[in-house]
């Protein structure tokens, strides 16, 4: 089967796609709470956020956590955030964006490191599904990063050429996933890195899905 001739793009869904910053961070200040830390604004979590996450807890409290407070903070961030994720939404323009880029004939999907058994209904909730060929989410254990989940994710969809696929994501390490896996990558600023921590990526650094997607048609050209 020969190479799609337009750019795909692979999505990332949590603080990209989906709108959660305030389950994030909800979900965060519980876990903080079991240990006794204090509660974290959106400002410094952006500031300081990174992957895998046991070194963002490490930049907050000066050390890794231990096995069984990352297994107790963890287990903890997911309940509160499985109860809090129902009051967020898609990012604005996600559902135009998503549907014109389908209808122009070209490929998409989510890869995502959100659970994959919660991942899948929840985009099916939304209506979107059945813009993407393809919706990985983590299969594995949490605190990780997307690299290698980028190359098996890529490697899985037929006719997609990795040098025409342009990874959109809110964080760093997606710009990490995409390098490992022979792609480009476009960083959105709205979900869980400032700005400033984005720019020093190196990777062309954008204010809206729109801007994201106009970004991912000219590098990809």
């Amino acid at each position: 089967m020969g190479k799609h001739k337009a750019a795909h793009i692979v999505w990332d869904w949590n603080g990209t796609l989906f709108h959660d910053n305030e389950a994030i961070i909800g979900a965060t200040n519980a876990a903080f709470l079991e240990l006794g830390l204090e509660p974290i604004t959106l400002e410094r979590y952006r500031a300081l956020y990174c992957v895998p996450v046991p070194k963002f807890y490490e930049r907050l409290i000066g050390r890794l956590p231990t096995d069984a407070e990352w297994e107790l903070m963890d287990g903890i961030f997911h309940r509160y955030y499985a109860e809090h994720r129902a009051a967020c939404g898609l990012t604005s323009g996600a559902v135009e964006l998503l549907a014109g880029w389908a209808s122009a004939g070209r490929s998409q999907s989510i890869l995502s490191m959100y659970v994959h058994d919660e991942l899948v209904p929840l985009v099916r909730g939304f209506g979107i599904e059945s813009h993407f060929v393809r919706v990985d989410g983590r299969t594995g254990p949490s605190g990780g990063s997307k690299a290698t989940h980028m190359v098996r994710h890529l490697g899985s969809l037929a006719g997609v050429d990795p040098a025409r696929t342009v990874v959109i994501g809110d964080a760093a390490d997606d710009a990490v996933a995409a390098l490992a896996a022979g792609a480009r990558a476009v960083l959105y600023t709205g979900g869980s890195h400032s700005r400033a921590s984005l720019e020093q990526v190196g990777v062309p650094v954008v204010d809206t899905l729109e801007e994201a997607v106009e970004e991912a048609q000219r590098v990809a050209a």
